[in-house]
């Protein structure tokens, strides 16, 4: 796995990770920046072909 993708994919999990503290804390506006931060990872990685399910 080359570093692009390792990295991409750290992010990802952190991002998922926040998400769900925001979300448990009740945080809506940190969720909703979250959740725009993880759709965009997704697409950057559908752009480059990194399979976001070894992320999870």
């Amino acid at each position: 796995m080359d570093a692009f993708t390792a990295g991409l994919l750290q992010r990802i999990r952190t991002t998922e990770t926040d998400l769900t503290r925001a979300r448990e804390t009740g945080d809506d506006f940190l969720a909703d920046v979250e959740q725009a931060e993880l759709d965009d990872l997704h697409r950057l990685a559908a752009e480059h072909g990194v399979e976001v399910a070894a992320a999870v």
